[in-house]
């Protein structure tokens, strides 16, 4: 079984857990997202195994999870000692909201109607990549967010972040 989308032009072939760039959707009136082939594609098998999509951690966004990457993040939930107190909080609310969802026959993601709402999505919503998940965003808000970090802050950001991690040629 392909466990998602393979880039066989490489030296190495390079196995995605999630689609490279950004995807500008539309909700129909029911709350279903048809996933756009391109993604799909990239996600390979993935697609078919479902998603686990939660309300964002940190911004009002969803966030969007491969079943595999949801069950690494639940193994490292279970890694917490379940007799601290601060640790079956930080459970209780990392889990508060999290709702199974399936690709329908036609490729659509139906989004629970609360998670529309937490998430603030309108009809204009933009899925996009990040490591560990993907995140579904109003356009709007997403605009705003990535908008709200200008040039410098971004090069200082980076510099900070990265300008220190060394870099393998094979």
């Amino acid at each position: 079984m392909v466990k998602n989308a393979v880039f066989l032009h490489l030296k190495k072939p390079i196995f995605l857990s999630y689609p490279i760039g950004q995807y500008q959707c539309k909700l129909d009136a029911k709350g279903r997202l048809m996933l756009p082939a391109d993604c799909k594609d990239q996600l390979g098998d993935l697609a078919n195994d479902g998603f686990v999509m939660r309300p964002g951690l940190f911004n009002k966004c969803l966030e969007l999870y491969t079943m595999s990457d949801w069950m690494q993040t639940q193994d490292k939930l279970k890694g917490l000692n379940q007799f601290v107190r601060s640790n079956v909080e930080l459970v209780r609310k990392y889990n508060a909201g999290a709702k199974l969802v399936k690709l329908d026959g036609t490729g659509r993601l139906q989004i629970p109607k609360n998670l529309i709402e937490e998430g603030g999505l309108q009809k204009e919503v933009v899925l996009t990549s990040l490591t560990v998940k993907m995140e579904l965003w109003d356009k709007d808000a997403y605009n705003q967010e990535i908008n709200r970090i200008d040039e410098d802050a971004f090069e200082k950001l980076a510099t900070e972040k990265l300008g220190n991690v060394n870099q393998t040629s094979e």
